[in-house]
């Protein structure tokens, strides 16, 4: 459902399309088989690997070096299936960061082996002694299915199944000052890093850019769950640097401000990032008048950093919108989204390897 606003921002719509196909982690074919089809709409050859991940390769100016890969994830936090009650209705658990006073009592999309069924994410009733607890459990959640034991199981809902908000609830919705307005989606994790990417290509075909080093640019899977299909991709091809485009949450006392301005992390758990790639981006961003925020984060981490901790490349970087509600009904200033898409240009037409 896009607000009649949405249609004015070339990566709201976008966005909006993708968001038209469930993509839980493990299940990200949906969001895959779009990404495929824009990539031949703009005129890119592109493969599927054994793990899923989309994949498109670009020639450099230095053939002898080794590539340089961008990466976004297709996968999204959503519900795992733990159990099918006797009165068909589902216990579940979390998959990737997700927390129950984050998704709250909404209709839910479950992906199972057959076609999709809806649900209503269920914490039971207020009007108990125990409705005052502040924060739910998951083992007091349950998605409702309206549905016998016997055709939840014929629907192919089983116990590894999926579940996320249906498409109705998930925006995107435009709102605030109109000369400079904010917006809204059920996560933009990391569909807002697929666009950036998509639109990068889009761009370095229109203006005919030739990388300085051979460059993958890889729509990956299952990074909510371990950075699985980033892992893989960089131990196949032996990057010399891995740069994952996703978002950077605003935390308590941080100095990120959602002013328009995209970010680079500095450091997340596993440790610091690549500092000559920070200040690569940064000047990239300082050539076409943009400021990039630092990020430091102590509890989080992104395909980047996982493919660091598993020796997949030894220079990484990670960038993107600035957002706030990580992992809820997120928010961010419309006008990042062109920002971040034109550092990502200006750094690979101006990158010289170093």
């Amino acid at each position: 459902m896009m607000t009649p606003r949405t249609g004015q921002f070339a990566a709201l719509e976008l966005f909006a399309d993708l968001l038209e196909a469930p993509s839980p982690s493990g299940r990200e074919e949906g969001v895959a088989h779009i990404v495929r089809a824009k990539l031949t709409e703009l005129g890119y050859a592109h493969e599927t690997d054994g793990a899923g991940n989309v994949v498109v390769r670009l020639p450099g100016r230095e053939q002898s070096a080794k590539p340089c890969c961008f990466a976004a994830h297709m996968d999204e936090i959503g519900l795992v299936i733990t159990g099918v009650q006797s009165d068909g209705s589902l216990s579940v658990s979390r998959s990737g960061g997700l927390f129950p006073w984050k998704i709250g009592e909404c209709p839910v999309q479950i992906v199972g082996d057959g076609q999709p069924i809806i649900g209503i994410l269920s914490m039971g009733s207020g009007h108990t002694p125990e409705a005052g607890t502040p924060i739910a459990k998951w083992d007091q959640l349950r998605i409702l299915t309206g549905l016998s034991y016997e055709q939840v199981r014929a629907a192919g809902v089983r116990e590894g199944s999926s579940a996320v908000p249906i498409r109705d609830v998930r925006g995107p919705v435009v709102f605030g000052d109109s000369s400079d307005p904010m917006v809204a989606a059920w996560t933009f994790d990391d569909r807002m890093g697929i666009v950036a990417l998509l639109r990068m290509l889009d761009e370095i075909k229109r203006r005919q850019i030739v990388p300085h080093t051979s460059t993958i640019v890889a729509f990956t899977v299952h990074e909510e769950g371990g950075g699985h299909g980033a892992k893989v991709l960089a131990h196949r091809e032996g990057p010399e640097v891995f740069v994952a485009v996703d978002g950077c949450p605003t935390l308590p006392g941080s100095q990120l401000t959602l002013d328009g301005r995209p970010a680079i992390w500095s450091m997340d758990q596993v440790g610091h990032y690549d500092q000559r790639l920070i200040g690569a981006f940064r000047k990239a961003a300082e050539r076409i008048g943009v400021d990039l925020q630092v990020a430091v984060y102590e509890a989080t981490a992104s395909d980047a950093g996982l493919v660091y901790a598993s020796g997949g490349a030894p220079r990484v970087a990670c960038l993107g919108h600035v957002r706030d509600n990580s992992h809820g009904y997120e928010v961010a200033r419309v006008s990042v989204f062109d920002r971040l898409m034109d550092t990502l240009v200006s750094f690979v037409d101006g990158w010289d390897g170093e």
